[in-house]
């Protein structure tokens, strides 16, 4: 028996320290995740706190099949889903212009912002943005299973990320500019 899954089941048991141990190992990358989702700090913990309450109610409904990590992540990207099932419109609400720059290559951009800022311009998405893009880009899935998952139609998803990824790109592009502005006058 791996250490892990000693770990569970000592947690199914009710062990405290084993519930303390088994969070601390999965909390700060399973708030990436909800960081993601999420549209501010706040959000995110809140969604991590309900995630783990879903992990722990549910760990004998873990198999030990695939990727533990995984299971949890997936308990968390639910959360986040089921936060805004209901509660957001999920359709475009903002308006691109035309007028879109070419931003270069996506190393060059990460170089120049940097991770946290592009996850704040993420962030800033509306909720159904975001989370077509989250779902699309990071959880690879497809638009069919987007749509069954947010109750939308399959055109709604693909709209949300095709405007997700404008929207982000005017931001990126905004930002750029702000810092070459800022780089001439140095």
């Amino acid at each position: 028996m791996s250490e892990t899954e000693r770990l569970i089941q000592d947690c199914i048991k009710g062990d405290r320290s084993a519930q303390g141990s088994l969070y601390q190992l999965y909390a700060t990358k399973m708030f990436r995740v909800c960081l993601r989702y999420a549209k501010n700090k706040e959000e995110a913990e809140d969604i991590l706190q309900e995630g783990f309450m879903k992990v722990f109610t549910g760990l004998r409904q873990f198999n030990f099949e695939g990727s533990f990590e995984g299971w949890i992540r997936k308990i968390m990207v639910n959360c986040a889903l089921q936060k805004y099932r209901g509660n957001a419109k999920l359709h475009a609400v903002v308006t691109i212009d035309e007028n879109q720059h070419e931003i270069g290559e996506p190393e060059n951009v990460i170089a120049l912002l940097g991770t946290k800022e592009l996850l704040l311009m993420v962030q800033q998405l509306s909720p159904g943005y975001r989370l077509v893009f989250n779902l699309y880009v990071f959880e690879g899935m497809k638009h069919r299973e987007i749509a069954e998952q947010l109750g939308i139609s399959e055109g709604t998803s693909k709209s949300n990320l095709s405007d997700a990824r404008a929207t982000l790109q005017k931001m990126v592009n905004n930002s750029l500019q702000v810092a070459t502005k800022n780089i001439k006058y140095l």
